[in-house]
Parts: C-alpha cells; sequence; structure tokens
C-alpha cells in the first residue's frame, strides 16, 4: 500500500512563494494520477491540480492558473506544487493524493471522487 507525506508548508507573505512535496512510499507512483487538494477552515475541500497517470496532462483550478505548477519526480517518487504570487485567500491544508485505480479523465480529476490515497496534509498561511 503506498503511503503520502507533504512537506514544505508554512507562513509566507502575500506575494510570497512556497514549493509543496510529496513523497510516495511503499510503492511507486508512476503509474498513478496525483493531484493536489486544499481546504481552509470551515470550507470544503477544493480542487487545486492534477497530473494525469499519462503525464500529458496538467489541470489547474482557476483560482491558481498562472501562479501555481504542479510537477513531479517519477524515479524520486515524488510530487511537487509549486507556488507563486500567495494570496491570503490561499490559506490552507494543503493534501496530495494519489489515484491507484483506473484512468479518470481531467474532468473527473477535479473530483476528490476518484483519489483513494492521501497525504496527512501540511498548512499554508498566507499573512502579513
Amino acid at each position: 500500500q503506498v503511503q503520502l507525506a507533504e512537506s514544505g508548508g508554512g507562513l509566507v507573505q502575500p506575494g510570497g512563494s512556497l514549493r509543496l512535496s510529496c513523497a510516495a512510499s511503499g510503492r511507486t507512483f508512476i503509474n498513478y494520477s496525483m493531484g493536489w487538494f486544499r481546504q481552509a477552515p470551515g470550507k470544503e475541500r477544493e480542487f487545486v491540480a492534477a497530473f494525469a497517470r499519462s503525464g500529458i496532462r496538467i489541470v489547474y483550478a482557476d483560482s491558481v492558473r498562472g501562479r501555481f505548477t504542479i510537477s513531479r519526480e517519477n524515479a524520486k517518487n515524488t510530487g511537487h506544487l509549486q507556488m507563486n504570487n500567495l494570496k491570503p485567500e490561499d490559506t490552507a491544508v494543503y493534501y496530495c493524493a494519489l489515484v491507484t485505480a483506473g484512468n479518470p479523465i481531467a474532468s473527473t480529476l477535479r473530483t476528490t471522487a476518484p483519489y483513494d490515497v492521501w497525504g496527512q496534509g501540511t498548512q499554508v498561511t498566507v499573512s502579513s
């Protein structure tokens, strides 16, 4: 069974940058779709970005497109989320997740439904 561990969160001022990492252990994740989600206090978990298993298709939420970049290093079993020009509304716990069964289409990757492995989350706080 694959396990995920996020790191890289912290406190940053508006306009700053952070790079989150998601390390997978137990099994290689090269064949899995990978996504990032976030959850702010009192709100539902929302989609941020996803990398399709094929490695060709990447999808972003409208709220982060142009500011965030998702990537993966298959040789290191690690995924990343580079976050630039951070805003206070980006404050949330960020989670990475994998789809270990199937190859969902892009629209489905924007929902939590296909993801069956989740990390514990890392807090990102954007504040002056």
